[in-house]
Order: structure tokens, then sequence, then C-alpha cells
């Protein structure tokens, strides 16, 4: 069986961290953030990008700047975590959940337009497990009703449909850089536009509006403590730099666990679309034995640690903040969730950690179906 990759050297991470220590304190300092920014440019090759603190951030900013306020209704699927809901609350916005297709794990277009009112401002894609939906179809929805798109491309990073990289369909992309992620800085985020108005007031909303954009004053607004520390921006600067080696890694990890579990019975490897270049975030398995649910928190016991096993992911908006209206539940999300293993992979997992997982996964399997 293949290999994975080397893991890139740790000592370079300590590096820059030291560099910018070197700075330290400097209450005005930006030198390692504005690298990083532009450092994201080249690798993502969009006009601009702007870091903050959390991949949160980076959604609640991008939908400020999108025209979200009070009143608005935002269409996003219920097939995500909770995180990209809050924001579209915190701005007084009402998050409208859309159904998925278990299929193909992209938006059910059909629920999306029957939801589709006079107040609905902004359209939310979540590329959950660094799959991405067909740009093509969402570009034709949100235009055909004037809808603002701002991705949650979280976790996809290196992921692409139909040439189309994520983060780069609509207004804006946001993306996180928290510890899991392929790209990680132990937390922070930052987002891609090619709209520079959207840019300027993503940098004036991540710091209290102190940096204004063209046309406003300092803190004529209220915006957030959001800004990318310089430390946090020197480690992700130093990630960025070996990101293709750590894409690389992550699509090895996932191609070589999947390897092995051919032939588990009642498990199957779920495949990316003829059009996608996908990331290989987490290693997908369709499971086809009862009580699909327990089988991955039996499994999370086990140290198989996976979506709805370890962290509990249910649609989100059977979350008790969002239940209680005349909406019928999203069962499409539903049935993804309650029959999809996606496992959690860390870069440091290596071939010993992958083959166990292998072999808890081959043999619990057979004694579930038993």
């Amino acid at each position: 069986m293949t290999g994975l990759p080397p893991l890139p050297r740790a000592e370079d991470l300590g590096d820059s961290v030291l560099a910018a220590l070197s700075h330290m304190p400097d209450a005005t300092g930006a030198e390692f953030t504005t690298r990083f920014e532009h450092d994201l440019t080249q690798v993502f090759a969009q006009r601009h990008a702007v870091a903050v603190s959390s991949g949160t951030t980076a959604l609640h900013a991008a939908l400020s700047a999108a025209g979200v306020g009070p009143d608005d209704e935002v269409l996003l699927p219920a097939l995500t975590v909770i995180m990209t809901a809050q924001p579209v609350v915190q701005l007084g916005a009402k998050p409208v959940f859309v159904d998925s297709d278990p299929d193909t794990l992209d938006l059910d277009y059909a629920d999306a337009a029957s939801k589709f009112t006079g107040r609905t401002k902004a359209i939310v894609p979540v590329h959950l497990w660094g799959r991405m939906g067909a740009p093509v179809s969402l570009r034709a929805f949100a235009a055909e009703r004037e809808l603002a798109i701002v991705e949650d491309a979280a976790q996809a990073a290196g992921t692409s449909r139909a040439g189309v990289p994520a983060g780069s369909v609509g207004a804006a992309g946001c993306f996180s850089t928290k510890d899991g992620k392929i790209l990680w800085s132990n937390e922070g985020g930052f987002v891609l536009s090619g709209d520079p108005a959207i840019a300027a007031h993503v940098r004036a909303f991540r710091g209290h509006w102190l940096t204004p954009p063209p046309g406003s004053r300092p803190q004529e607004q209220l915006g957030l403590p959001g800004r990318m520390p310089e430390l946090i921006a020197a480690l992700a600067q130093a990630n960025l730099l070996r990101f293709p080696v750590l894409l690389e890694r992550r699509r090895a990890q996932t191609a070589y666990l999947l390897r092995a579990l051919t032939g588990a019975r009642g498990l199957t490897a779920l495949q990316p679309a003829t059009d996608e270049t996908w990331n290989h975030y987490s290693p997908l398995l369709r499971i086809g034995l009862p009580s699909p649910r327990a089988f991955a928190e039996h499994l999370a016991q086990l140290g198989v640690p996976s979506s709805t096993g370890s962290f509990r992911l249910v649609p989100c908006d059977t979350r008790p903040m969002f239940t209680g209206g005349d909406r019928a539940p999203c069962r499409g999300a539903a049935q993804i969730l309650d029959r999809t293993l996606a496992i959690v992979l860390s870069e440091r997992d290596d071939e010993a950690v992958l083959d166990r997982y292998a072999a808890v996964l081959t043999r619990e399997a057979d004694a579930w179906r038993a």
C-alpha cells in the first residue's frame, strides 16, 4: 500500500512564531498579518484577502459587507454546524434552513426556491467535509433572485468544482484556520473576495470600524474585535507556504484509509462529483448498517473520531434555538448525517493510526451486522 508524504518540519513554524515574538509588544503591529493576506491572494488567486480571528468572524464580517441586517432572511443548508447560523442571528437577520440532496450533498434548490421570500437577502452554501456543490446551479439560483452568495468554505481550502475554486463562487468566501483544518493556525480565518468594497468593509468591521472604507468615517458604525493576532498570523503564513504539502498529505491520508476499507462490509466510500477536485478533508463512508448513528458513536468510543460520533453533528434546523416554527424538518440533511461516517483526521495521523482505524472499522462493522 502506498505510504504517505512526509510531515513538514515543525521547526519552520517555530522560526516564524519566534520572528513575530521579536516584534512584540506592538499595539499597531500588523506585519505578519499583512504578509499572510498578500500570500493568500497569490495562493488562492483572488484580488483581496482579509485575515480575521475565526471562521465565524469571517462569516459575520462578510455577511455584513453583503448588506445583511435586521429583518432580512438568509438561506443556508441545515447540513451545517451552528457556527454558520450564528452570525446571521447576530446581525439581526433570520436563518432559513434549506434541505440537501442525499445523493449529491448539494443544496435542494426546489426546497430553497420554496423558502425564498421578498426579505431573502443572501444564500450561504456550506462546503461541509470539503465537498462542493455545483457553482453553475448556485450562481443561477442567486442571480435570478438577486441574492448575495457568501460561501462557508471553512473546510474546503483546496477544493474546486468545474474549475471554480471554493470561496470564489460569489461575493465572498469565508475560511477557518482553526486546528484540524488543512491550512491551520490554532485559531483564525480569512475572507477572500474579488470585490474591493466587500474587502474594505470586512477590514473595517474586523477592527471596530477604526479603519473605515472609502466614504465612511472612523467608528461610524459598530464592528467586532475580530483581527487576527500577529502570532497566529505568523503561524498561518508559515503553514500557507507549505499548504501544497499539507494538501497532498491530507489527500493521501484519505486515499490510504479508503483503500484499506475496500471490501469492508456495510461501508461504502462516497465519491466526489466527476467535475469536482476534492481536498479530501475527511474520509467519507456511507454506513449501510442498522442504527448507523449509533454505530458512529460506538466507533468514537473505540477511538475513531467522526462528525456524528464524536461531535454529535445534527441538522442545524433541529437545534433548540431554531425549532418551534411551522417549517417541516429538513429530512435530506438528517438522512445524510445519520448515514455518513465523516472521519476526523489530523496531519499527524500516520500509517499506523490509519491502519488502526481501518482495523477497528472492519472488525466492528462485521460485529455490528452480526
